[in-house]
């Protein structure tokens, strides 16, 4: 009897969507016939001031090292994280490729097939891709009108086969933090683990990582991808109690921090004054977008707004303003998400002033 080469893929996997990435420059530059040197992108959330120059120079520095394995638990990172952080480095992981390899990495220690994950939509895509790769079956809870978790819900939806809650704090796309009480109450409610996602705490004026020392079951994830300015390197990591990291790094890959990612990420750990001025940025582009843009936008913690552009349909909002070079994000392939949401990175001031024109010719 022969089998079909699809017959050797998991059938979790046939149910996964593929992620939608934001747009590229020399995407958009070669379907628009547009000069990339004119585009502007501000679909992705990267830090529009770049890496740290120090994290550059630890490259360059570092770049002849790349054929000698990194330490496997890339502990000078680790320590590094340890500093900035607070915690000791008995609660701190770092992984790659960024916190997506973290996510990875606790669906491999804990889902067996069929187990259910809690996902709040919308919200970032890849809980969903990784809970169904790794034979999870996710339970979808939607979000309220002004996109705040529905707790009620959530604690109804909790069942001994719940394994994992996802909570996104500033969530993506809507940039909005989770109340800490609302996070204590999920908490206790389950035998399962609490993700929460904090990629862009650094721009929020608070933070939930202190729940760790409180719960057994909370980790919060990070990553160097948006304020740190290192999206490349793919660097994330993992704040968690002590008896998690242990049962983690039994299943964690070896070596999944690059030996250039670790050096960069220590070094732009150090460079407060970069990190300051991504911070600034951000809050004064955040004000600028939600004032200028002659549409509803909704407050927003991270890097980032969301606007709604009803009774526009945000495919044809974000083509009009490809057409005029400006990348900016389609939120409908997000779960729940509806037709009318755009998500608008904050850029330079030049940039924000181009896309502020860009929605006022739509």
């Amino acid at each position: 009897m022969s089998l079909s080469r699809l017959d050797l893929i998991k059938e979790e996997v046939f149910g996964i969507k593929k992620y939608v990435p934001g747009k590229s420059i020399d995407d958009i530059a070669c379907a628009y016939g547009l000069d990339p040197d004119l585009i502007i992108k501000l679909g992705s959330n990267e830090n529009p001031l770049g890496p740290s120059p120090m994290a550059v120079e630890a490259l360059i520095k570092h770049a002849s090292q790349v054929s000698i394995y990194p330490s496997a638990d890339a502990s000078e990172l680790v320590d590094a994280l340890s500093g900035y952080t607070g915690f000791p480095a008995n609660n701190i992981v770092a992984s790659g490729p960024g916190m997506d390899g973290l996510i990875d990495g606790l669906m491999r220690l804990i889902i067996a097939r069929g187990d259910e994950v809690i996902i709040p939509t919308p919200t970032f895509s890849y809980y969903e891709i990784s809970a169904r790769a790794n034979g999870a079956v996710p339970v979808f809870i939607k979000r309220d009108k002004d996109h705040f978790v529905d707790v009620e819900a959530i604690l109804e939806a909790v069942s001994s086969r719940t394994k994992v809650i996802f909570l996104c704090s500033p969530n993506n796309p809507s940039g909005n933090l989770m109340p800490e009480e609302d996070v204590r109450a999920i908490a206790e409610s389950t035998c399962g683990l609490v993700f929460v996602d904090e990629a862009y705490v650094e721009f929020a004026d608070s933070d939930l990582a202190h729940l760790v020392n409180e719960y057994d079951n909370i980790i919060v994830g990070r990553t160097f991808s948006k304020a740190f300015g290192l999206a490349g390197l793919r660097i994330g990591y993992g704040i968690m109690p002590q008896w998690l990291k242990s049962e983690y790094m039994r299943a964690a890959t070896p070596f999944n921090v690059s030996r250039i990612a670790i050096v960069a990420g220590v070094a732009a750990l150090s460079d407060v004054d970069h990190l300051e001025k991504s911070i600034e940025l951000v809050r004064l582009g955040r004000k600028y977008l939600k004032e200028y843009i002659p549409f509803e936008v909704y407050n927003s913690q991270a890097n980032f707004v969301m606007v709604n552009v009803a009774p526009n349909k945000a495919k044809d909002v974000c083509e009009r303003l490809l057409e005029n070079g400006i990348i900016v994000r389609d939120c409908s392939s997000f779960r729940d998400a509806g037709e009318s949401l755009v998500r608008v990175t904050v850029g330079t001031r030049w940039q924000n002033e181009m896309v502020v024109e860009g929605f006022d010719g739509v």
